[in-house]
C-alpha cells in the first residue's frame, strides 16, 4: 500500500502556489495525496465579487467567526466550487498532476453533526444565544470511495462543507479539524497542517520561536486564534493514531526547522528520545523518507555530517581516514502500525524491534565516538530492507566501502549474530487449457502449480537439506483458452548452499505449461567467532559482564547483500530487541535493553579503531 499524506493547506498559502510543487513531489515520491483546502481568501473573493457582505459573529469569549445560516450556505459552497478548488485543480494540472477536487458534503463524503447554539454578543453588547448558525464538526468519512478516488487520482481535494447527518444544508467545518478526521479515518501515515508561521511560534511577535516538538496538552498554552484548531487538529490525529503530525510553515512543508513536531508519546528519560521518535515516525518500505530527514536533520544538530543519498539512505559519517568501520541498519519497517506509547519502562510500536532501536543505538554510537584521526565510522539506514529489492543495501554496498561492517538487526543485546542463512525466491507459473474441473482425468492450474512446487521443494532439499522453504504468495486466473496459477516460493538456504546448482535443479523441473523464473538468489554468510571484529565485541560484552551468545540466523539480512561482492570483509550483525517480536503486534523494546546495546557496541567500536593493522 502507498503511504497516505493528508495535507491541510489555508487558500492564502494556495494562492502562492509553491505548495503545489511540494505536493507534486510527495506524489512522486508513490504518495496518495489527500488534500484539504482551506477558502478564507476564496470566500472573500467570492463575496466581493456578488457584492455580497459576509456576516460575522462575535462570541462571548471574544473572538469573531464567519456566521453561517442557512441562507448563507450555498454561497459558501459556491465559493469553494467557483474559486478554490478550480484554483487548485489548475495549479496541480499545470505541473502534470491529476486531481479530484470537490467539498466534502457532496455525495456525502463527510458527514458531520450539527455544533449546539453559540453565545454571541451583539453590537450593543448584549448576551445573545444563537441557534441557525450552521457549523459542526466531522463525525462520519466515506472511506470506501475516498480510497478509491485516492488510487484512481494523483491528488484529491477536498473543502468544507460537509453533509450533516440529520439532513438539511450543509454544515461548515473548520479545515484543520476535516483534516485530522480524514487522516483518523483513512489511517494516513502523516497530517501536515500548512500555516503561514514557521510552526507554532512560543513568542508571536518573534518569528524565529518555533515550538520544534510538543507532546499532547503543551502546545495549547502558546495557541492564539486560528493557531488553537491547528493545535485542535494536531491532538485529535494523535488521539486517532496518526503516525506522523506536523505543524509546518511558513507556508510551506520542505522546510522541518519551520515544523512543530507532535509526539504521542512522552519518553521516560531524555537518552531514549531518539529511539521514541524514530519509532513514531511511520516509514514503512517504500515511505522511509520522513523518518530519514528526520534523522538527518538530529545528525546536523549533534554536528554530523549527514545526507540523503540518491537510493533515498540515511548516511552519517565521522571521520576521514583510511580505516573504515561501516553500521549498516534500515530505515523501513513492514507494514501495519498502530500507535506507539512507552509503557512503563518499554517502548511499544512498529519498528521499535525491527530495527530503529538498532538504527538508534548506532546513530548516538556515532554521536559520542571518539574517531581517531586515521579511522571513518560511518551509519547508513538503508531503505527497503523488508522488501525483496534491497535497494538501500545495494547501494551501499557499490558506494561505501569498507573494511568491517556492523549490521543493525536485532539479536538481543547479549547475543551476535555471525551470519544468516542465504536466500533464493522463485516464481513458478503452471498454466493448462481452459475446461471444466470435473472432467475425466482434468488437472487444474492450481492442481499443476502444487505438483511442481513439490518437486521444487525436494530437488532443492536433496541437495541442502537444512533449507527452509515456504510458499509466501498465490494467485490464479483464468483466460479465454488459458487458466493460470502463479505461485511465489522463498527458501531460506544454509551459508554454504552452492546457489548455482539450486538454480540448476530449480530450473529443471520447468516443462510444458510450466515456467520457472529466479527472482533472487542471495547467498547465505557467515564468519567466525575468531575474526578481529567479533573478538573486540567479545571483549565488549566481557567489560558489561555480559556472556554472550553466538549464533547464525536462518533468515536473511543486508548483510548477505554486501557478500555478493564484497570478500574478506568482517561483518557480525548487533542490535537491540527480542528478534522473535519481528513483524508481530508485540514489537517492544525495554529501554534497559537498549542501553546495554549502546554500552557494548561504544566499547566495541573504540576497541576496533584502537586495532592495529594485523588485528591485535
Amino acid at each position: 500500500m502507498k503511504p497516505l499524506y493528508v495535507v491541510k493547506v489555508g487558500s492564502a498559502t494556495l494562492d502562492r502556489g509553491a505548495v503545489h510543487q511540494e505536493i507534486a513531489a510527495l506524489a512522486g515520491r508513490g504518495a496518495r495525496v489527500l488534500l484539504v483546502a482551506g477558502g478564507a481568501v476564496g470566500i472573500e473573493q467570492h463575496y466581493a465579487a456578488i457584492g455580497r457582505p459576509m456576516p460575522r459573529l462575535r462570541l462571548a469569549n471574544g473572538d469573531e467567526v464567519r456566521y453561517c445560516p442557512p441562507e448563507e450556505m450555498p454561497h459558501l459552497v459556491d465559493a469553494y466550487e467557483r474559486v478554490t478548488l478550480p484554483a487548485v485543480e489548475e495549479g496541480l494540472r499545470a505541473l502534470g498532476l491529476t486531481a479530484f477536487t470537490a467539498v466534502a458534503a457532496r455525495g456525502g463524503l463527510v458527514t458531520g453533526r450539527a455544533n449546539r447554539p453559540l453565545k454571541a454578543v451583539t453590537a450593543e453588547g448584549r448576551a445573545t444565544v444563537v441557534r441557525d448558525h450552521r457549523a459542526g464538526v466531522p463525525e462520519d468519512v466515506d472511506t470506501v470511495r475516498l480510497n478509491a478516488l485516492l488510487d484512481a487520482y494523483d491528488v484529491v481535494c477536498l473543502s468544507p462543507p460537509v453533509r450533516d447527518r440529520d439532513g438539511g444544508v450543509p454544515l461548515n467545518v473548520d479545515a484543520d479539524v476535516l483534516a485530522a478526521a480524514l487522516a483518523n479515518a483513512l489511517d494516513a501515515d502523516h497530517l501536515r497542517l500548512v500555516t503561514g508561521t514557521a510552526g507554532l511560534l512560543t513568542d508571536p511577535s518573534d518569528p524565529a520561536s518555533t515550538l520544534r516538538h510538543a507532546h499532547p496538552g503543551e502546545a495549547r498554552q502558546y495557541a492564539g486564534g486560528r493557531m488553537r484548531q491547528k493545535v485542535r487538529a494536531a491532538e485529535l490525529a494523535l488521539e486517532g493514531g496518526s503516525a506522523d503530525v506536523a505543524i509546518t510553515g511558513p507556508h510551506t512543508m520542505a522546510d522541518p526547522s519551520g515544523w512543530t513536531r507532535f509526539w504521542r508519546t512522552e519518553e521516560p528519560a531524555e537518552d531514549l528520545t531518539l529511539l521514541s521518535r524514530a519509532v513514531g515516525i511511520s516509514s514503512v518500505s517504500g515511505d522511509e523518507h520522513e523518518l530519514a530527514v528526520y534523522l538527518r536533520d538530529w545528525c546536523t544538530e549533534h554536528g554530523i555530517d549527514a545526507f540523503i543519498d540518491e537510493a533515498g539512505n540515511l548516511v552519517a559519517t565521522r571521520g576521514t581516514g583510511e580505516r573504515r568501520l561501516l553500521l549498516l541498519g534500515h530505515l523501513d519497517t513492514v507494514p501495519h502500525r498502530w500507535p506507539v506509547e512507552w509503557r512503563e519502562d518499554e517502548l511499544w510500536g512498529r519498528g521499535s524491534v525491527d530495527a530503529k532501536g538498532c538504527l538508534a543505538t548506532f546513530l548516538q554510537v556515532l554521536a559520542a565516538a571518539e574517531v581517531p584521526e586515521n579511522g571513518q565510522l560511518r551509519v547508513v539506514g538503508a531503505v527497503e530492507e523488508e522488501i525483496s529489492s534491497s535497494k538501500g543495501a545495494f547501494h551501499a554496498r557499490d558506494h561505501y566501502p569498507a573494511d568491517a561492517v556492523v549490521i543493525g538487526e536485532p539479536s538481543g543485546s547479549g547475543k551476535l549474530t555471525l551470519g544468516y542463512f542465504g536466500l533464493f525466491k522463485l516464481r513458478v507459473t503452471a498454466s493448462v487449457s481452459s475446461g471444466h474441473s470435473a472432467g475425466m482425468d482434468a488437472v487444474s492450474a492450481p492442481d499443476a502449480l502444487i505438483r511442481v512446487l513439490e518437486d521444487i521443494r525436494d530437488a532443492v532439499r536433496g541437495e541442502a537439506s537444512d533449507a527452509l522453504s515456504a510458499v509466501i504468495d498465490i494467485s490464479c486466473s483464468t483466460g479465454r483458452e488459458r487458466h493460470r496459477a502463479v505461485g511465489i516460493l522463498n527458501f531460506r538456504v544454509p551459508p554454504d548452499a552452492d546457489l548455482a546448482t539450486l538454480r540448476k535443479l530449480a530450473l529443471d523441473q520447468a516443462g510444458p505449461g510450466v515456467e520457472i523464473e529466479v527472482l533472487r538468489a542471495t547467498p547465505g554468510h557467515a564468519g567466525g567467532r575468531t575474526s578481529p571484529l567479533a573478538k573486540v565485541f567479545t571483549r565488549a560484552f566481557g567489560a558489561a559482564g555480559v556472556r554472550p551468545r553466538f549464533v547464525v540466523k536462518k533468515g536473511t539480512s543486508d548483510m548477505n547483500t554486501l557478500a555478493t561482492t564484497w570478500r574478506d570483509v568482517p561483518m557480525v550483525a548487533y542490535g537491540p530487541g527480542d528478534s522473535a517480536l519481528d513483524h508481530t503486534d508485540e514489537e517492544r523494546i525495554g529501554a534497559s535493553e537498549a542501553r546495554t546495546a549502546r554500552t557494548v557496541l561504544a566499547d566495541a567500536v573504540t576497541r576496533w579503531f584502537a586495532l592495529d593493522e594485523g588485528g591485535r
